[in-house]
């Protein structure tokens, strides 16, 4: 059951995965902030425009690698555990990457 579109299930990741991901959210945080601060300054739109896509380029490589994460550890435990009903979830997950 999810809440707020949040599952209850969790994901163990080690220190050093933890520490990869926040490192690269940090990284995004930082270009928002400074977009934020361009927009303020007035700076020209093709600016802008080209940060905002670093930004969704920065945000898509940290999705790609979670869900890299996620078909490795998740998925194949589950698989391995006969939890075919997994493949539901990671069909979801591609509809809603292909958006």
């Amino acid at each position: 059951m999810k809440k707020n579109g949040i599952s209850h299930k969790k994901t163990i990741r080690s220190e050093e995965e933890k520490k990869n991901l926040n490192n690269r959210l940090n990284r995004i945080e930082g270009q928002i902030k400074g977009i934020k601060k361009m927009v303020l300054e007035d700076v020209y739109c093709n600016d802008l425009l080209i940060q905002l896509s670093a930004v969704e380029n920065s945000i898509k490589s940290v999705s790609n690698y979670v869900l890299e994460k996620h078909l490795y550890t998740c998925v194949a435990r589950d698989f391995e555990n006969g939890k075919l009903e997994k493949i539901d979830e990671v069909i979801s997950l591609f509809k809603k990457f292909n958006k």
